[in-house]
């Protein structure tokens, strides 16, 4: 196939095999997956910029063989800038690719990089995250409406600890809820809290709602993730495309409105109109970042 030289913000570079087919049960292209991160760029970038990445590629779709990107290829463009992080996990050095700017997201998306996983804190202060985040992972035979009424239950205990939280679809079946905090708590510390919530969420819907990580013992229950806060886990991006049919994409919600969607109204079609007509509903997860000193003296937790 023939390749095309583009010019992003006076980045010049080659995309390639635009009309590659990645989601076969929509036709939807390569192309189609540039042209979008492109248009949302301007509302994604902000939730990746500074922050170590991993990306999930699919270079022969979505129904084929897929790979995480964690270090960055040999074939990295110079401007890209990257962040090296020795990963007492593997034992190596990490060169991880930062999203600064329109260009990259382009050159990873001509990569097949469907999704965009950054890191819960920036490369400035990599030991202490910006938010804390629950994962609400539905088990075979939860419906949507059993997340919605954890997600719900989830806000109503932040809201009595005085917090404020955030909604987004996971592009999947799933919810996540984002509570921004003062980056001064360790991953340590956001853990314990996130814990807590967790169990006491679990205590007051134990039918549907659970901790249980093993997934064999959870039954028909929703797993209330919050082991997703540690230092080099990641959830998708707000934004991200995923890998499922109908290309759909984690968005963010008003919260008056989760009891009237469905996952599958989030797409790589829908969203920049969406967009176009809301805004960008997610900004406050970047500002409003909240002390967590008194929600850890209500829990009978030590902040230090």
């Amino acid at each position: 196939m023939a390749s095309n030289t583009v010019s992003i913000q006076g980045r010049s570079f080659e995309l390639s095999r635009l009309d590659k087919v990645l989601w076969p049960q929509d036709g939807y292209t390569k192309g189609e997956l540039i042209n979008y991160y492109v248009e949302v760029a301007p509302y994604i970038i902000p939730h990746l910029q500074g922050r170590p990445m991993v990306f999930t590629r699919y270079p022969d779709g979505i129904d084929k063989q897929s790979f995480y990107q964690k270090n960055a290829p040999s074939s990295l463009p110079q401007w890209i800038k990257t962040y090296p992080y020795y990963s007492p996990d593997s034992g190596r050095d990490i060169n991880f690719i930062l999203v600064e700017e329109s260009a990259a997201l382009a050159w990873l998306a001509n990569q097949a990089c469907i999704e965009m996983h950054p890191w819960l804190s920036c490369a400035s202060l990599v030991d202490y995250p910006d938010f804390i985040v629950f994962d609400l992972d539905p088990s075979p035979g939860n419906s949507f409406e059993q997340i919605k009424t954890i997600a719900f239950l989830t806000r109503q205990v932040l809201n009595e600890l005085g917090l404020r939280c955030y909604i987004k679809t996971s592009g999947s079946q799933g919810l996540h809820v984002y509570l921004p905090v003062k980056n001064k708590y360790s991953y340590e510390k956001v853990r314990d809290f996130a814990r807590t919530v967790a169990e006491i969420i679990c205590t007051m819907q134990p039918d549907i709602a659970t901790v249980e990580r093993t997934v064999r013992k959870r039954g028909t229950k929703i797993y209330v993730d919050y082991m997703q806060n540690v230092k080099g886990k990641t959830l998708c991006s707000v934004y991200s495309v995923r890998p499922r049919p109908g290309a759909t994409v984690s968005a963010p919600l008003y919260w008056d409105e989760v009891n009237s969607i469905k996952p599958s109204d989030f797409t790589i079609k829908t969203i920049p109109p969406r967009l176009q007509k809301l805004g960008e509903l997610f900004a406050p997860v970047l500002t409003d970042r909240q002390s967590l000193d008194a929600a850890f003296s209500q829990l009978g937790l030590n902040k230090i």
